[in-house]
């Protein structure tokens, strides 16, 4: 438990059983909604990222296997059960999930402070999209920005620089969900 709050009671379980990317796309409805982390170091972010998800109806997560939080116990813990019914796909390259996401039919946003569309602009009722979301501190990587279709922002009111990463995340999911409700 490391040096989490574990209130007297500890588990030994078994690794977390990862998606296929292939899958995820294969079984997803469409217009699909993908969610890729780019840098997410923090296993909160990803489990609050994973609950997001499963609540805006996304079809899956998609995570590096190097330079991001895996789903480990603080993970899980954080998506509050939402890992055991949203598909987490770690991959060993995000760059070639994008493709493979484009070459599924998805619209590819990154999202960043220095978006070139703001995305309450943006009409994304009726395509399949990927949203992939940087780290606070970094943004985007270098390769993962030149490979999405757009970067859009999130419009903000005051001098905050940026968002914490789960909740612009999930307030992307909210913004296309509600407009695919409509």
């Amino acid at each position: 438990t490391g040096n989490a709050n574990h209130q007297g009671i500890a588990l030994v379980i078994k690794p977390f059983n990862y998606s296929d990317l292939d899958q995820i796309i294969a079984k997803a409805k469409k217009p699909m909604m993908l969610i890729g982390l780019d840098g997410i170091t923090d296993p909160h972010n990803l489990g609050a990222v994973v609950r997001s998800a499963a609540a805006f109806g996304a079809d899956g997560v998609v995570i590096p296997e190097r330079r991001n939080a895996a789903m480990t116990g603080s993970a899980w813990k954080a998506s509050a059960g939402a890992a055991a019914r949203m598909p987490i796909a770690q991959v060993t390259n995000l760059v070639r999930s994008i493709e493979d996401a484009k070459k599924a039919g998805c619209f590819v946003i990154g999202l960043d402070a220095e978006g070139d569309a703001e995305l309450s602009k943006m009409n994304l009722a009726s395509e399949s999209i990927y949203i992939i979301v940087g780290s606070e501190g970094k943004g985007l990587s270098r390769l993962v920005r030149e490979k999405c279709d757009l970067v859009v922002s999130i419009a903000m009111q005051s001098n905050v620089e940026s968002l914490n990463a789960s909740v612009a995340t999930a307030i992307t999911m909210h913004w296309v969900a509600t407009e695919r409700s409509k």
